[in-house]
């Protein structure tokens, strides 16, 4: 079941261009992460989704309802987490939780269950001006489920968290997908915790998607270190990526591989190792944007 449906999106400010043509859908329970430099239209994206801004072209649907035509019901069951999330630093984290609550004439009941899962139990009665940045990121999180949406869009979440911070937030988030079957949509520029999140990844390059799911690409995509007597006859080479003098990077399967080394024994090339290593998704992220 798709829960969201992004179909030909375009977005022109003036007569900028920023969004050209955006598809993508979001099944049930699948997690699918959102990478591009800066500026190539992902925060833009999220609020044509959210329906903060309007497209210029396309059309959105949320569990099957046009975000246009009927926003009310398009929203009713989506959360979301932008950033640092919205909250009253003098009042506590159950009294911030208990406004959403009657905002959305949700039980109070809900409450525990949230504080329950995102382990805030001992400090909710806090106010929110002492919890820590991971604390308010938890915090974040009760907000955005306590309606039980069945979509969770979530903008640059792991944004000054430390490491045992980001895996917290990285296991609730596989939790939520898993046993709640929420869908989840997540913008970051932690490259390689969207490689350990994600289902499925879409690359967006100066408003465009160059690939519907760079995963596959890093799964598809051997890479051998070899070290060599010398570099130099490979420089015109294709599939070298040459490190230094006596170093260098061939991407290629099994088969290529073998191959080339036949290639280097021609060349009188010695060869003291190979080593097998994956392309990781930040590889391919710089290979597709230039590195910006």
């Amino acid at each position: 079941m798709k829960v969201l449906e992004v179909k030909n999106i375009d977005k022109f400010f003036g007569k900028k261009q920023i969004l050209k043509d955006i598809s993508f859908d979001i099944e049930e329970g699948e997690i699918l992460g959102f990478v591009g430099p800066n500026g190539s239209g992902k925060t833009t994206t999220i609020k044509i989704i959210l329906g903060l801004q309007q497209a210029s072209r396309g059309e959105v649907f949320i569990n099957g309802n046009n975000i246009k035509d009927n926003y009310e019901n398009a929203i009713r069951k989506v959360g979301a987490i932008v950033e640092s999330p919205d909250m009253y630093m003098y009042l506590s984290g159950l009294e911030n939780l208990k406004l959403v609550a009657n905002y959305y004439n949700i039980s109070h009941n809900e409450i525990e269950r949230v504080v329950e899962f995102v382990g805030l139990k001992d400090r909710i009665k806090d106010k929110v001006s002492k919890y820590s940045l991971g604390m308010r990121q938890r915090l974040g999180i009760a907000q955005a489920i306590l309606n039980k949406p069945n979509l969770l869009i979530v903008d640059e979440p792991t944004n000054g968290l430390d490491p045992s911070g980001i895996i917290e937030f990285r296991n609730m988030l596989k939790e939520l997908a898993k046993k709640e079957k929420m869908s989840i949509f997540i913008s970051s520029h932690n490259l390689a915790e969207i490689e350990n999140i994600c289902d499925k990844v879409l690359l967006l390059k100066e408003g465009k998607i160059v690939s519907s799911d760079v995963l596959k690409e890093v799964e598809n995509n051997d890479k051998y270190k070899l070290e060599l007597s010398s570099t130099l006859k490979l420089k015109k080479e294709e599939k070298v990526e040459i490190i230094d003098d006596n170093y260098i990077y061939y991407l290629g399967n099994k088969e290529d591989i073998a191959k080339f080394i036949e290639t280097l024994v021609n060349k009188k090339i010695k060869i003291y190792s190979v080593v097998k290593c994956k392309e990781s998704l930040e590889d391919i992220f710089i290979k597709k944007t230039g590195g910006k």
